[in-house]
């Protein structure tokens, strides 16, 4: 089983012709609602790469809450673990000028009251995986990595959004997976001198004994893992959009873990889906299915 800990959000997007200064108004046609929230996003990443997965969060007592959750519940991610709280449900509010360069506000809503409590009572174990962001507050992410170590079972941090964990998560963390912007922030706020992604992979690895991986967008993701590198090209495919091709490769590589594949194994999944991703417009209707990362698996890496 994999639980994901972590943020639901919906996304109101409009397009524009040019993003506004400060204090100005600017005109869109319209706006569009999409599901969203990295816990939200990697939760359905994990599920549609064929894992059982439960998604432990917290929700509005809302209409948008049943929009945040429509896609997730159709494809059977457990929700039984999601609280309904006073706070509304977290949002993003996004506007996208003719360029596609964006402005977002993030408002947490009923993220900033998802807690780790449901875990004490979910009967974890050995093959168990907890898969966390850093969206929802650090200390409930805490408690969730406590419980999960304390049951046997690992626990993959993605490093998003960019900081530096407090010492003790990070300690807890079996895999950390981040971009190059990520790591580097990473590495800086340890002190490191290091900058070069595969540098500060390795480096994680040897003195923290924390698997690392971090993805290099269209150049594909560098992993350190018990002293061995792993170095993958992502599969070449006609780009639409980014959206969730980070969410998608971090779902799909814990699914790949939790199927029983090694970490090179994962790691080819992980790229198969972010690359997927990119192949279809929006977030989480983007997010690939098991038989189309195995497909692409097949044509890319062996």
């Amino acid at each position: 089983m994999i639980v994901v800990f972590g943020s639901l959000n919906l996304d109101l997007v409009t397009p524009v012709e040019r993003l506004p200064g400060a204090g100005e108004t600017v005109l869109g046609p319209g706006y569009a609602l999409h599901p969203g929230g990295k816990g939200a996003n990697q939760a359905l990443a994990a599920r549609r790469a064929g894992a059982p997965v439960v998604l432990v969060g917290a929700v509005g007592r809302d209409a948008f809450a049943e929009l945040a959750v429509e896609l997730l519940a159709a494809d059977g991610v457990d929700l039984t673990r999601l609280a309904r709280v006073a706070a509304p449900t977290g949002a993003a509010f996004i506007a996208v000028d003719a360029q596609g360069q964006n402005q977002i506000v993030v408002a947490a809503g009923a993220n900033a009251e998802a807690s780790a409590d449901a875990l004490a009572a979910m009967g974890l174990g050995e093959g168990d995986l907890l898969l966390l962001q850093r969206e929802v507050p650090e200390e409930q992410c805490l408690s969730a990595a406590k419980a999960m170590r304390a049951a046997g079972g690992r626990v993959i941090l993605n490093l998003a959004p960019a900081g530096v964990p407090v010492p003790e998560l990070l300690g807890l963390t079996d895999i950390l997976i981040a971009n190059e912007h990520e790591a580097a922030l990473l590495a800086q706020g340890l002190g490191w001198a290091e900058i070069e992604p595969d540098a500060i992979a390795q480096r994680l690895d040897a003195e923290r004994g924390i698997a690392c991986i971090v993805t290099l967008g269209a150049e594909g993701a560098v992993g350190w893992h018990g002293g061995v590198r792993r170095g993958l090209e992502a599969p070449r495919v006609a780009v639409v959009d980014t959206v969730a091709a980070g969410d998608s490769f971090v779902g799909a590589f814990a699914a790949a873990l939790q199927a029983g594949f090694g970490f090179s194994g994962a790691l080819q999944r992980g790229l198969a889906a972010g690359s997927l991703a990119c192949t279809v417009a929006g977030a989480q209707p983007s997010v690939p299915r098991r038989e189309a990362i195995e497909a692409l698996v097949g044509q890319s890496f062996l």
